[in-house]
């Protein structure tokens, strides 16, 4: 799903703007501007830098791949895949790798040859031309999309390169997200930008450095290729580069993988393509079971219920492992729809995602989710609620009355049970589990809440906080927690009346005298909450700075001493205090990241890659690497701010990034408009 940045200062994903946003249409004003530089996919090669890659590629061996060969938008009935071609790029260029990631696969870091390692990724990593033995894909899915049936989906932008086989024998699907068109691009063109591929790149790796199970980024490349994108909907569409991620997982198989073969919905009548064609539904199951999970395969191969119940199980562990370790950092899905799940509990598509920096339960990162559906407080009922509809999708392989049983008995204890683990050790609790535990939790996030306290900020601040400080020591300790906490003109952002006072006057009219037509166009939930922001508005108008420090240090003041109560049961449990409080530290500091991609860091990235100065893009990459640790000062990247085509304005970004905030500080004022939809 293409992302924008908008706000109140208009930031496109993530592009400084100007101008009211109106609904409108991109189908038409979607095109490619340039010609291609060659035949689509160019010849296959790779005998330098690339001709480490071993390829493999069983899921086109194991399910069925479509006949056809009509590359155009069309239902793909009958297969999981079909047969695609890359739309080759205009000089394409690295913007940054991940040599981690691309270790994966069994590629090290270039020995004396960056330069030619770099310009060989571009070339195949852009999709101008294959590896060897890479053979591209487009995998089909349907999905759920905000709670609808929205029948067939697949890979729109995406390809699956193939599979390559890591140091290890371990297998890794490689596929290129905005390669080009593919019969499930419906009315768009198959392309990514810059300004969206750059996020999903850092953010891509900033989240398995975090330690949190995610798809991988390797590249990120750009070109001189154009598209049309009017990111707005406000009739004022620009050009902007064609982008290409390499993305890899051990598979991008998805619930929604299993939604091809759904009857039609009787909500929206749309259905899948592969209706009736449970042979193909059991070939999958036996796939990606035999594939995936083989101590399952193994432990029931002689009972395929059995089997089917014990993966259903498996992967509703781990989807609740997996929010709870979002919950636990702050991150939000923006469109968690059936087909953004993972089949194997990977973090999987990143669009209009976000990590919060004022602490809010009902965050909404994505602009366009109107209702509330995906906020922050809902991801864990929204993941329970797709695996869901993964359980109908299993049908009859696996009898409903099975999985929903297992779904009941499996997801909220395994989320809870992990949640709170790692909340402890966001805590520093690492002796007792104490029923009261979850109390003290939940009254540290209803502090952050109250106070605007900086979710990351806050928690990474708490390691240093000491069970005997004197009164002197505690004072400072406060002054630095409320430094953490929203002032008053942030929170005068955030709670700024977003309706028209006529149309809220109209709404609340209508929901009295109308309630079915209010029904149709609004929601009670919206209005109220548009109500309770006038409120809070009215009464911020008369605040002042003092106030909200006394009011902020009072709620720290109080919820620290509660805190130091059970750190202190703690010290009391012990032998050695000062070993405790050695491994205590030590514990916090490895559970608590110093830096996170947040939207305002990934912004100035954008801007600078939008001038052709790629520098920020690879330092913040290289400070992501190590999120826990204090790298402000890593500039290891400098010298590649001379990008080649670089511009005076590329050099003023660049001198401008070394003067910013530290990227560990809390967000600048105006990071607190930013939305990405």
């Amino acid at each position: 799903m293409a992302a924008a940045l908008r706000s109140g200062r208009r930031f496109p994903l993530l592009l400084r703007a100007s101008g009211p946003r109106r609904p409108g249409s991109l189908g038409a004003a979607m095109q490619q501007l340039a010609a291609p530089p060659a035949r689509p996919g160019g010849p296959e090669g790779g005998g330098g830098w690339l001709g480490a890659l071993r390829f493999d590629n069983l899921a086109l061996r194991s399910l069925p791949v479509d006949a056809s060969e009509d590359g155009g938008p069309r239902a793909v009935p009958g297969a999981c895949f079909c047969r695609v071609r890359p739309s080759p790029l205009q000089n394409p260029r690295l913007v940054a790798m991940s040599l981690p990631a691309l270790a994966l696969l069994g590629l090290e870091a270039p020995a004396g040859g960056r330069e030619a390692a770099e310009a060989e990724a571009a070339l195949y990593f852009s999709g101008n031309r294959l590896p060897a033995g890479a053979e591209p894909a487009a995998h089909c899915y349907c999905g759920h999309q905000f709670g609808s049936f929205a029948g067939q989906l697949g890979d729109g932008a995406a390809m699956y390169l193939g599979e390559v086989l890591g140091p290890r024998g371990e297998r890794w699907e490689m596929q290129l997200k905005g390669a080009g068109l593919t019969p499930f691009s419906r009315q768009a063109d198959g392309r990514k930008v810059l300004r969206s591929s750059i996020r999903e790149f850092l953010c891509s790796e900033a989240m398995f450095h975090l330690g949190i199970p995610t798809t991988r980024a390797g590249t990120c490349v750009t070109s001189d290729s154009k598209v049309i994108r009017d990111v707005f909907y406000d009739g004022n569409p620009k050009n902007e580069r064609c982008t290409v991620v390499l993305r890899i997982a051990s598979t991008f198989i998805r619930f929604g993988s299993f939604e091809i073969f759904k009857p039609p919905d009787e909500y929206t009548g749309r259905k899948g393509p592969s209706v009736n064609r449970n042979d193909i539904r059991i070939q999958m199951l036996d796939y990606v079971i035999g594939t995936f999970y083989p101590e399952i395969q193994e432990a029931y191969s002689d009972n395929n219920i059995q089997r089917n119940a014990a993966f259903f199980k498996e992967i509703t562990r781990r989807t609740a492992r997996l929010v709870a370790e979002w919950q636990c950092v702050g991150f939000c899905h923006g469109v968690l729809n059936t087909d953004n799940m993972s089949i194997v509990g990977l973090t999987i598509d990143y669009g209009p995602f976000g990590f919060m920096d004022r602490y809010d339960p009902e965050h909404i990162c994505n602009g366009s989710d109107n209702t509330g559906r995906y906020a922050y407080n809902k991801q864990p009922e929204i993941c329970k609620w797709n695996l869901g509809k993964l359980a109908e999708a299993l049908v009859p392989e696996l009898p409903l009355e099975i999985s929903e049983l297992i779904l009941e008995e499996e997801y909220d204890a395994e989320f809870e049970k992990h949640y709170l683990q790692k909340m402890r050790k966001k805590l520093g609790l690492i002796q007792l589990e104490l029923e009261e535990d979850s109390k003290l939790v939940s009254e540290l996030l209803e502090t952050m809440h109250l106070t605007g306290g900086d979710f990351t900020n806050i928690f990474y601040l708490l390691s240093s906080f000491s069970v005997n400080s004197d009164p002197a020591k505690l004072e400072d300790f406060l002054e630095e927690l409320t430094s953490q906490c929203a002032s008053v003109e942030e929170l005068k952002v955030a709670f700024k009346p977003q309706m028209d006072p006529r149309q809220l006057s109209m709404m609340l009219m209508l929901a009295q005298s109308n309630p079915q037509l209010f029904a149709l166009i609004g929601t009670k939930a919206n209005i109220n909450k548009e109500l309770e922001r006038i409120e809070q508005f009215s009464k911020l108008q008369q605040l002042t700075a003092a106030d909200l420090l006394s009011r902020n240090k009072r709620h720290w003041k109080e919820w620290l001493e509660k805190y130091r109560v059970r750190l202190q049961k703690e010290i009391e449990s012990v032998s050695d205090a000062d070993a405790w409080n050695t491994d205590h530290v030590k514990v916090m500091n490895s559970n608590n990241p110093k830096y996170i991609l947040r939207n305002y860091i990934a912004q100035n990235a954008i801007e600078a890659a939008e001038n052709g100065d790629f520098s920020e893009v690879r330092n913040v990459l290289k400070l992501l690497e190590n999120p826990f640790e204090d790298s402000e000062g890593v500039r290891e990247v400098g010298e590649d701010a001379e990008e080649e085509g670089a511009t005076a304005t590329a050099a003023a970004c660049a001198q401008e990034t070394t003067s910013r905030l530290p990227y560990c500080s809390k967000p600048p004022l105006w990071a607190s408009e930013l939305c990405v939809t």
